[in-house]
């Protein structure tokens, strides 16, 4: 028996024995001799659905020859997907397991659930997972799951981190999830074996718990066979059939296994660490990253029994009680990539790698003194699959219709399973999760592979809300970003774009190759100027360079800025039946004259938002790509925020295979630039760059053409998103830079600067416009949040979404948009609880600090806690506080933007001083 506090010495002292691997580009790892340590491999559970030696070799069941939807892999999400589906009324739904349920990674997770989150949608995720698993599943098959409600402990060993769980308290507050933050006495007289000397407190959440995989996924098994699903275990996959339709659209036709084939209109990629190659065999990308992921099991501890699970961030370390002994693990900035996915690992685990595993169980010892002289009973390394950004790939893949994706769950697919589950039966269903899913789709989701170290390394890392990644960085560069760089700019990442973040005073601070945190013996970077500003911005209070921000924001106000926005993604939408499809996906009136520049959204069929955008027509000319692609009939220039570029390619792709439209999209995000113009002093300068008359008359707001920039041909825009008079250039690649030192210099005598993106979410929540996927998503309508006049409401022409607002607006709204300003100078960034009345109504979606107001503003949905009418009388009749980590602050509602209500800026009528 090997004790913990013995395991570390021992592992200090071979440490030179057993080196680190040279370089992460050799992906070698060494293990540490066995000797020392436990030999015993084996979870920690009573039961597990490992089947002996001699088992079943066939399926279990009979395959059917035809399925509505086939669910490949039975692990957590491929029973919650089916239980969910058949709930909902697919009664014809197979699931297939290639060995037995929970095979693969679901077999030996450590089961925690914690309600609090970082975000919204999460935490109605798990909520929904602890209802199935606590009580539904119970209730509906008198069958015990395994839950244990023992309560979860958040360790905090500095400000910021006890700041994060003040934050989530106040969030939980509004979703009735109960906590509590401690003193480090209070957390001693709850968990009496801890060490709080060096704890600055703890959130304490009573009804977190802990899952039991067998027991869980066999209810969730039974449950969907009562209700006309199919299980097969012992039966893998072999291929999966796709075809093309009329249309050249690939689909999925049916799943093949060397025990028959199955015809399903409907495949669900529910394999864990084996996705990758199930999507190989439909011809779809699924990326994800096979890692080591390990806790070893104690001996008996005495006092342990009834303690919450604890998570330590900070040392990065959990301890998940496990009856009268505890599991520890957690995530080392080292993990071992598993390169070569073994089709006969079911039930296996690997040899624990202690030199890996060492940090863990130092930061277990501090936390928990008794672990020192406490044997290690048995270890668990197994395989999990990690994605780039660390969320889960859900959703229908791009590549082939009818392939769904629930897979890549980082370590939570048990307790994000119930809630991911039913959304993704819902997705298959109605074609859309009724949550707001976006983060987790496939169709938005970038390849960047290093990603996948930094968020398993970063995985208890505080989440703040300016943090940029380190890896990956610098693959997409638009032709402004050595210029900028140059000039002190502080670049955020979006869609792997390099995007204005904003200006340093301090010079340049370029991104520099990842260098995985010094682990694998890469070399660290040191002197590393651009981490060093991020580190600053590691906090909950006002950054140090708050002021730079405000500088550009009031340049912006009082003169005119420059804003790169060429991470945009720009597409035509041409074809024959170009009219008919932007009738269809536009909610406003994009069919005007030729030269107009229409902003507008595009809807589900619940009428939530999917996407907001300009829309511009465009009239036949000789000018050619990129400006504008040659058509006959009808064409529009599309531009959307870069970040979200893909989701819409995807969307409107989607809509026009449905409709069988015949026109296409064309993609010129990387051939053109795109520089905005903004401030009362706009005008002044682009008169002498642009060879066009730009008073209101001649190009008033909403309108394009083609002009000459400095010799070069450009679309000018009238637009703003900022709330001033502006226009936006889009420019051909090669002529990005001459147009910008042109701009630059007809600017100086304005006092034009140079501004990034931290500036525009400043300047455009105090104007009250709304950023996508913040104040507006997928399950956000136009009329709840404040855009009822992007809707061609009053017109007789169908739109996708129509009916479901002609509906919403008869029956009255049950929630609604509304901007919040407080007085106190304190900052806010999403997430703060709303309270009308004393009583919780909702959370701030977006947050800043308006510096032409000198206030701090909030835009959150608000809703009756009677369940009635959001009505504006209701808004303006309540007194309204928001919660700030534990703290409350009097609001005042805004049914309008407290800044130029009026829109006067926007089309240049200023008042003179």
């Amino acid at each position: 028996m090997a004790f913990l506090g013995a395991t570390i010495s021992r592992v200090v002292r071979c440490h030179s024995l057993f080196p680190l691997p040279c370089g992460a580009g050799s992906r070698r790892y060494s293990s540490s001799s066995q000797s020392d340590h436990t030999a015993e491999k084996s979870v920690p559970y009573q039961n597990t659905l490992k089947q002996t030696e001699g088992g079943a070799s066939g399926p279990t069941k009979p395959l059917p020859q035809s399925a509505d939807v086939v669910v490949i892999g039975g692990g957590s999400l491929g029973c919650q997907t089916l239980y969910h589906l058949a709930k909902m009324g697919v009664s014809n739904a197979v699931l297939l397991e290639r060995d037995r349920l929970t095979a693969g990674t679901t077999w030996h997770t450590a089961g925690l659930l914690w309600q609090l989150r970082p975000s919204d949608t999460e935490v109605e995720l798990l909520a929904h997972t602890r209802n199935v698993i606590s009580s539904e599943l119970e209730m509906e098959t008198g069958l015990n799951t395994g839950w244990i409600q023992n309560g979860g402990l958040f360790i905090a060993s500095n400000k910021q981190r006890l700041d994060e769980y003040k934050r989530l308290m106040s969030l939980g507050k509004v979703y009735g999830i109960e906590s509590f933050v401690l003193s480090p006495a209070e957390t001693k007289d709850l968990y009496p074996l801890m060490n709080v000397d060096d704890l600055y407190g703890t959130l304490y959440v009573p009804k977190d718990g802990t899952m039991d995989p067998a027991g869980t996924c066999t209810t969730l098994s039974r449950a969907a066979s009562a209700r006309g699903a199919t299980v097969i275990e012992n039966c893998p996959v072999t291929g999966i059939q796709v075809k093309e339709d009329h249309l050249g659209v690939r689909r999925v036709k049916a799943v093949d296994t060397d025990f028959g084939t199955i015809e399903t209109p409907c495949v669900v990629n529910c394999a864990g660490v084996w996705a990758t190659k199930l999507g190989q065999m439909a011809g779809v990308n699924v990326p994800l990253i096979a890692m080591h992921h390990a806790y070893v099991v104690t001996e008996r501890i005495e006092g342990i029994q009834n303690m919450p699970n604890v998570r330590d961030h900070d040392a990065s370390v959990y301890l998940r009680l496990q009856g009268d002994a505890l599991s520890v693990g957690g995530y080392e900035q080292n993990p071992v990539f598993w390169e070569e996915v073994s089709d006969k690992f079911a039930f296996s685990l690997f040899d624990l790698d202690w030199d890996v595993f060492m940090q863990h169980i130092e930061g277990a010892v501090n936390r928990v003194p008794a672990l020192e002289r406490t044997g290690i009973k048995s270890t668990v390394c197994g395989p999990e699959s990690f994605t780039a950004d660390h969320k889960p790939l859900m959703g229908e893949a791009p590549e082939v219709r009818g392939f769904f994706l629930g897979c890549g769950f980082n370590s939570a697919g048990m307790m994000l399973g119930g809630g991911c589950g039913r959304e993704l039966a819902h997705w298959i269903i109605y074609g859309r999760p009724e949550k707001d899913m976006y983060g987790y789709d496939i169709r938005w989701v970038f390849v960047a592979r290093f990603r996948s170290h930094e968020s398993y390394a970063k995985n208890y890392s505080v989440v703040f809300p300016f943090d940029e990644p380190l890896a990956s960085r610098n693959m997409r560069l638009d032709p402004f970003h050595k210029v900028l760089q140059d000039q002190g700019c502080v670049f955020q990442e979006r869609h792997g774009w390099e995007r204005p973040g904003w200006f340093s005073r301090q010079g340049a601070a370029p991104v520099l190759d990842y260098d995985y945190y010094g682990a694998y013996d890469v070399p660290q970077n040191i002197n590393y100027k651009y981490n060093d500003l991020l580190g600053k911005e590691y906090t909950f209070s006002f950054p140090p360079h708050h002021d730079v921000i405000k500088e550009e924001c009031l340049a912006c106000r009082n003169a005119v800025a420059v804003f790169n926005m060429s991470y945009f993604g720009k597409f035509y939408l041409v074809g024959p039946d170009a009219k008919k499809a932007a009738d269809w996906l536009f909610t406003a009136d994009v069919n005007k004259a030729p030269g107009s520049t229409v902003y507008t959204c595009m809807l589900n069929k619940n009428g939530g938002a999917e996407s907001d955008l300009t829309v511009s027509r465009l009239e036949p000319g000789l000018t050619r790509l990129p400006l504008a692609p040659e058509f006959n009939g009808d064409s529009y220039y599309l531009a959307v925020g870069g970040a979200v570029a893909q989701h819409n390619w995807s969307h409107i792709q989607t809509v026009l295979q449905d409709r069988g439209f015949r026109c296409s999209l064309i993609d010129q995000s990387e051939q053109m630039g795109m520089i905005s113009i903004q401030g009362p002093k706009s005008r002044e300068l682009l008169q002498e760059v642009l060879d066009a008359d730009l008073s209101n008359e001649a190009f008033p707001f909403s309108t394009h053409r083609v002009v000459s920039a400095a010799g070069h041909q450009v679309r000018a825009m009238r637009l703003s998103f900022v709330g001033e008079m502006g226009w936006e250039l889009h420019i051909p690649r090669d002529s990005c830079l001459p147009v910008y030192q042109a701009v630059m210099a007809a600017g100086a005598k304005h006092g034009v600067c140079n501004a990034g993106y931290r500036a525009i979410d400043s300047l455009s929540i105090e104007k009250g416009y709304r950023h996508w996927h913040a104040d507006l998503r997928p399950n956000d309508t136009p009329l709840e949040a404040g855009l009822a006049f992007t809707c061609k409401m009053k017109s007789q022409i169908p739109f996708l979404g129509r009916e479901a607002l002609e509906a919403q607006k008869a029956e009255g709204l049950r929630k609604r948009i509304v901007c919040f300003t407080i007085e106190e100078k304190v900052p806010m960034f999403g997430l703060e609880a709303i309270f009308r009345n004393g009583i919780p109504v909702g959370h701030l979606r977006r947050s800043d600090f308006g510096f032409a107001i000198d206030k701090t503003i909030g835009y959150g949905y608000i809703r009756n806690p009677d369940g009635g009418v959001v009505s504006p009388e209701f808004v303006r009749s309540g007194e309204f506080t928001l919660e700030r980590m534990g703290l409350t602050y009097k609001a005042k509602a805004h049914l309008k933007s407290p800044f130029d209500p009026e829109n006067k800026r926007v089309k240049g009528f200023y008042s003179t001083p």
